[in-house]
């Protein structure tokens, strides 16, 4: 072996040493640092002896409690394997989501809150039935979507309002293809019962969902409070339907909608801006009314606390992808009495915030603009206008002699 390649190998031996020490060193000096007191003192490694986090206080409101159990239900870690034999589940919380598709009443609800009996009969009928949320349906449209519209309208609608149906099919919400792209239309609606003073609409209906084919039926008690119900079955129903529609506009059957502006409006929007859309007339640091002789009353002993941001339930635009996730997190939220609130909690628990846009107008126009036709043209959904106003505005728009400049 020559001189220079010998230097070279003692060379590297050294090296090699040199950084093996710097590795002692290093590690010495992190295991002194962690295992030592500032005083120079070693340092115990400290085990806890008991549960470091508390547990969770339940309610003492109905719908509150309601949902700290959904949301223990729902918890990943407090439902895991290993933490079933420690963490004392109150004993009132199954730990199974059987328990959200109760539909016979739940009598035990009258003993868990203090002053049931004293409660309007349509909150009681809400509250006995509020963990059910499966209905069979009596009207389906399973090829409604066929077409992959890009917008479809649900409108909510109640059994003996044929005349504003008919009046949507004949303007803002023809389905087929508007403004280029393709729009289907359903109609949403719940059951009439003799107890609500309804005749038997059963024939007519069967007869207008077979020329149009746009009803969707459920058997439940259509009524105010069941608003929410007829959400959670329309967004159930769309998962499986209708899940490749790009939008909807979800609104009730007394609105006036310019789709065609609608139409226009999505298809400017950014692709990450289209993903979590939610827009409407929405309405902020809005509280439960407590005054009994008010349609929207919540008593103190059923919810507490502020509502979320929501968009008024006469009518609002998201996207089909929303949708789908509304769907899926609407099993973890406990119905509520107020549709339009149901779906602010809902996109609340997403961690979204629904977006004010000024062409919703849920609360009407001025007065002094409502026979203006250059208005609704710049609108995108007024509320509410009758099945004759709905026709003459609809006229409006497709006027070409109606000059806006």
């Amino acid at each position: 072996m020559s001189v220079g390649r010998r230097k070279a190998k003692v060379l590297c031996w050294v090296m090699v040493f040199n950084i093996f020490i710097c590795i002692l060193v290093a590690l010495s000096w992190n295991l002194g640092q962690g295992s030592s007191g500032d005083d120079g003192s070693l340092r115990k490694v400290r085990i806890p002896y008991r549960r470091f986090w508390q547990q969770q206080k339940l309610s003492e409101t109905f719908w509150n409690r309601e949902q700290q159990r959904l949301d223990f239900i729902s918890n990943p870690i407090l439902n895991s394997e290993i933490s079933n034999d420690s963490l004392g589940e109150p004993a009132e919380w199954p730990n199974d989501t059987k328990a959200l598709d109760r539909c016979e009443p739940d009598r035990n609800v009258s003993m868990q809150i203090w002053d049931y009996n004293s409660l309007p009969l349509r909150f009681q009928d809400f509250l006995l039935h509020m963990r059910c949320r499966t209905y069979p349906m009596l009207i389906n449209q399973p090829h409604a979507c066929d077409s992959k519209p890009y917008l479809l309208l649900a409108i909510k609608s109640l059994p003996p309002h044929f005349d504003r149906r008919q009046a949507i099919r004949e303007s803002w919400g023809r389905a087929g293809v508007m403004a280029n792209r393709a729009v289907a239309t359903v109609f949403l609606l719940g059951a009439t019962t003799l107890a609500d003073h309804f005749p038997d609409l059963s024939g007519m209906l069967r007869y207008e969902a077979e020329l149009h084919r746009d009803l969707l039926q459920w058997d439940y008690r259509d009524t105010f409070f069941n608003l929410t119900l007829k959400e959670v079955l329309f967004l159930e129903w769309f998962s499986h339907h209708c899940p490749h529609a790009q939008f909807v506009l979800k609104g009730d059957d007394d609105v006036f909608v310019n789709t065609p502006k609608i139409i226009h409006f999505l298809e400017g929007l950014p692709e990450n801006r289209a993903k979590d859309l939610f827009i409407g007339d929405v309405i902020r640091n809005a509280s439960p009314h407590r005054d009994p002789k008010l349609k929207y009353f919540i008593p103190q002993s059923v919810f507490v606390g502020q509502y979320p941001p929501y968009a008024g339930g006469g009518g609002f635009l998201y996207s089909g992808e929303l949708a789908l996730r509304l769907h899926n997190v609407s099993r973890w939220v406990p119905l509520y009495p107020i549709d339009d609130v149901y779906t602010g909690m809902c996109l609340q628990k997403l961690g979204l915030v629904p977006d004010k846009h000024s062409g919703f107008r849920t609360f009407d126009v001025e007065e002094k603009h409502r026979n203006k036709p250059c208005v609704y043209r710049s609108l995108m959904l007024v509320h509410s206008r009758t099945p004759q106003e709905v026709i003459k505005l609809w006229s409006w728009l497709l006027d070409p002699n109606v000059d806006c400049q």
